[in-house]
């Protein structure tokens, strides 16, 4: 059938032009069209990848109303690649220019792959933990506080956290540590400090990623407060820019503290916030640096999903 045959030909071209020069939005929708599927058979061919995304959000992605953003989202955006039978990263790659900031310039410590690289990657080091997507916490506040170097390297991390048990026999927490680009997280230390031990480790070279177990040596019951703090030796990368901190739900207080050796002052520090991997950065903020401690902070008191973080620039 000619007319048939010729629909194909220019569903194709359209396709083919959408990946090369996007936007997301536009390819995902005509990768669709091209392979006949309604969004129901889409949602269907999603749920045998154990990904669970509904029909509103596939139609709000093609319409570009909305962006795939949280970790399951970005899933979703790797099974469709299969489905769709499209090139490996090719939706991923629309994302990750869509979610360049005003300048077109992206952090070269957090870009938006890393991040979704590490997304996957840490999802199977909590499995090889046995940790389940809720660990059964919530976080009521959690203190970090980062040393940078004399060599601009991020030295080391200690963490404090309050957290609140809401199921029953919770006795354990899975601590994740994302090393600056070139980590060697198989040479990073982890030290439970206050309240915990260490239990098992897993890590992936390639991202910087650490996934360190700490064991409460109690089970804690539904509504049970419990306070604990652990340590990371990094200094295993090159030259620290940033540190930001992930939050999938809504929570207590974070308070974000960088301390700088004598011998390596930056010449700036601002604090950014960021609602998710493929959005642009906003809530900037210059930090004034405390002349002493040599050190500067953010206290978001209650945070939501999204990023925290802060940003400093060198001479």
């Amino acid at each position: 059938m000619p007319h048939a045959t010729q629909h194909a030909d220019v569903a194709t071209a359209e396709l083919d032009s959408a990946l090369r020069g996007g936007p997301f939005h536009v390819a995902l929708r005509a990768a669709i069209a091209a392979r006949g599927l309604p969004l129901q058979r889409v949602q269907h061919h999603l749920s045998r990848y154990g990904v669970k995304v509904g029909v509103t959000s596939l139609s709000y992605w093609q319409q570009g109303a909305r962006r795939p953003q949280r970790p399951e989202s970005l899933r979703a955006v790797r099974a469709l690649e299969e489905i769709l039978q499209l090139p490996q990263e090719s939706l991923i790659r629309l994302l990750a220019e869509a979610g360049d900031g005003p300048s077109g310039q992206r952090s070269a410590a957090r870009s938006y792959r890393s991040l979704v690289e590490a997304s996957g990657v840490l999802d199977q080091l909590l499995a090889e933990l046995e940790c389940p997507p809720d660990g059964g916490l919530h976080t009521l506040a959690h203190h970090e506080r980062l040393r940078i170097g004399a060599r601009r390297e991020l030295a080391e991390r200690d963490s404090h956290h309050i957290v609140r048990a809401h199921r029953d026999g919770v006795d354990r927490f899975v601590a994740v540590h994302h090393g600056d680009r070139g980590a060697a997280p198989e040479r990073m230390r982890v030290h439970a400090l206050e309240n915990c031990r260490i239990g098992r480790i897993r890590w992936h070279s390639d991202t910087g990623l650490l996934a360190a177990e700490l064991l409460f040596d109690t089970r804690l019951r539904a509504g049970d407060t419990f306070l604990f703090r652990y340590g990371v030796e990094d200094g295993t990368a090159g030259v620290s820019r940033e540190y930001l901190r992930g939050f999938d739900v809504p929570g207590g207080q974070y308070a974000l503290q960088v301390g700088f050796d004598a011998a390596a002052l930056p010449v700036r520090c601002h604090r950014f916030s960021q609602p998710s991997a493929a959005a642009p950065r906003s809530g900037c903020q210059e930090l004034a640096m405390s002349g002493r401690h040599r050190s500067v902070h953010l206290v978001e008191p209650r945070v939501r999903a999204g990023f925290l973080g802060i940003g400093w620039d060198w001479e």
